[in-house]
């Protein structure tokens, strides 16, 4: 990626928003959404003219920009490149919005619109499908705004995505809680963490360790801990002091993030009982567990002490 990325620095403030996923996810959806909102909207752009987009003088607007497998420059690594540098430079606010969709549905759509699929123009739809999933691993677990849009209809899409980024008199925050695993390192973009791995972990007990955090048996064991429900009420009364004042700041989206040992019981469980009690304030909340998501995924079937 060329350096010149760098002289964006320029630009206090800037929020970029880079759009992606498999094809027939709704991101070309999303894009017209994020447009209507007030965002500059560049779809299908070369990955090699962000930097001379960047340069010069900043956007007055927050910018939203799609990518996917067809632009001619994209690859993995280097939208990862791209990432990484943007979240190093002062005064831009990058943000990763994957918008997904299990497999049956993207075919299901393919089949109804007769399109042929981008990564397999000679081939069956359902081939390039995977294809194309199988591709977008890594870049589905960098995602920091996450949309599974297998039952959203066009109209409930624009629901979701106004919720994260539109502003009620520029007011609204959406609020993310996230579970996740040390051995795996922070996830970006989080705003506050919580280290879990102090609470008793059910990992070494037989009969909770195949379950996650969202079992009732397992969120009982780690509540019997003393210290759980304090350490809890604690978390809760200060996101609940530090929120209002990050929306009156005008930020849009703030992420909390609960880690433990293998991000399956401790740290779900907590995100869990959180993202309840913000909701229960009215706060727009969403839940991402990293580790949960990547095991279904990307490792069926492996479990990590938690």
């Amino acid at each position: 990626m060329n350096d010149s990325i760098q002289t964006a620095e320029a630009g206090t403030g800037q929020r970029i928003v880079l759009v992606t996923g498999p094809s027939g996810a709704g991101r070309s959806t999303a894009i017209n959404v994020l447009e209507d909102l007030g965002f500059e909207a560049i779809d299908n752009l070369p990955l090699s003219i962000l930097p001379r987009l960047l340069d010069g003088p900043p956007p007055n607007r927050p910018m939203a920009l799609g990518l996917d497998v067809r632009n001619r420059d994209f690859s993995v690594n280097a939208l990862i490149e791209t990432i990484d540098r943007l979240g190093d430079i002062s005064g831009i606010t990058p943000d990763l919005l994957y918008l997904d969709a299990q497999r049956d549905v993207l075919l299901r759509r393919y089949s109804e619109t007769r399109r042929r699929h981008p990564m397999s123009p000679g081939e069956s739809a359902d081939e390039g499908i995977r294809r194309e999933l199988d591709l977008l691993v890594p870049i589905r677990a960098r995602a920091d705004i996450l949309i599974e849009t297998s039952d959203l209809s066009p109209h409930d899409l624009r629901a979701e995505l106004e919720g994260f980024f539109a502003g009620k008199g520029g007011r609204t925050l959406a609020v993310s809680v996230n579970s996740f695993s040390y051995k795996r390192g922070l996830p970006r973009g989080m705003d506050m963490v919580f280290d879990c791995r102090f609470l008793r972990n059910p990992y070494w007990n037989p009969a909770l360790r195949a379950l996650d955090g969202r079992d009732e048996d397992v969120a009982d064991y780690i509540a019997e801990d003393s210290r759980a429900l304090p350490f809890f009420d604690k978390v809760r009364e200060l996101t609940l002091m530090l929120l209002p004042a990050y929306r009156e700041e005008g930020k849009a989206h703030f992420a909390i993030g609960f880690g433990c040992t293998g991000g399956q019981h401790r740290s779900v469980a907590l995100t869990e009982l959180l993202s309840k009690a913000l909701a229960d304030e009215d706060w727009q909340v969403s839940i991402r567990h990293r580790e949960l998501e990547r095991r279904e995924t990307v490792l069926p079937g492996s479990r990590n002490a938690s």
